[in-house]
């Protein structure tokens, strides 16, 4: 039998003696849905241009094809995506599962549309996904780390 959960969209990492959460970054459903309707019309205006350049008579149907495919990865994922939970501690940023990254670790910080990218000395990434206000999970981000702005 198997100890823990097996898929986990929470920090299933223990806190070290003394250690505490000073912050919790949760998905917002708001940001969820407006990338995935940019995301929509991306693919949209993409089908319509293939079936454009190829010569369909029908390329209606190509944005028919994109918003079906965003639309139906977007249900399909949802219900991880939205459970996602990223903790920042006095010592650490504790991810998903095991994810942990010591702050001293992080590199870089930066914004990728709703996403918040944390990049360690190592080169490792870490992409904490739909945050209504990208700009405040940045800034907690690089204090807690000791970065500069940029």
């Amino acid at each position: 039998m198997s100890e823990g959960p097996v898929h986990s969209m929470v920090p299933t990492t223990p806190l070290a003696d003394g250690e505490r959460v000073l912050h919790s970054f949760r998905p917002d459903r708001g940001a969820y849905l407006r990338d995935h309707a940019w995301l929509a019309a991306g693919a949209m205006a993409l089908g319509m241009a293939v079936l454009w350049v190829i010569g369909n008579p029908h390329v209606w149907t190509g944005a028919v094809g994109g918003l079906a495919a965003v639309a139906v990865r977007g249900g399909y994922l949802a219900s991880d995506e939205l459970q996602a939970r990223w903790d920042l501690t006095d010592r650490r940023l504790l991810g998903p599962l095991t994810r942990a990254v010591p702050l001293a670790d992080i590199r870089l910080v930066r914004g990728l549309g709703s996403a918040v990218q944390v990049v360690t000395r190592s080169g490792d990434k870490h992409l904490i996904k739909y945050q209504a206000d990208r700009a405040e999970t940045e800034a907690r981000l690089r204090a807690a780390a000791g970065l500069r702005e940029g």
